[in-house]
């Protein structure tokens, strides 16, 4: 397995795995959480990782990616400066229970390190039906800061 930063050559690939992404936590939630547009995803995450405003660490088994996170820079005085968001992490359901997301993990904190974050922040997929999830980011060093996920539909 090869972990490493992705450029624009790679985005249509993440951009799929997004849409698992969002299309398992709708099947697994019962609840359509996203409006699922592939060409959008696609997109974007071309736009974004040209721009530099999207930091996408993969998981290539071969030629193809089986996982991925993908991080922007944040900041805020809570956090006493620079951060990183993980936004979107996903792992392929056949290659889960292989270290992957872990290894994966690994990439990004360091990819942090560089950067000079203070530390990272995601938001995890709702719960009962994510708890999985959740145990997996604490068994890997992140702790729960309480509080819940919002959205305010702009337009």
């Amino acid at each position: 397995m090869e972990y490493r930063l992705i450029d624009e050559t790679s985005t249509d690939e993440v951009a799929r795995l997004a849409v698992c992404l969002t299309n398992e936590i709708i099947e697994r939630t019962g609840v359509k959480h996203f409006d699922v547009d592939l060409p959008l995803a696609m997109a974007l995450c071309d736009e974004f990782v040209r721009q530099g405003q999207y930091s996408v660490i993969a998981a290539f088994d071969g030629a193809t990616i089986v996982g991925f996170g993908a991080l922007c820079e944040c900041r805020s005085l809570y956090a006493e400066g620079s951060f990183g968001t993980i936004q979107e992490f996903y792992v392929l359901p056949d290659y889960r229970s292989r270290n992957i997301g872990k290894a994966l993990l690994g990439e990004i904190i360091a990819f942090a390190k560089r950067k000079g974050w203070k530390r990272l922040e995601l938001c995890t997929p709702p719960v009962p039906e994510f708890d999985r999830t959740v145990a997996f980011y604490q068994a890997n060093g992140f702790e729960i800061t309480g509080g819940y996920k919002m959205k305010y539909a702009i337009g």
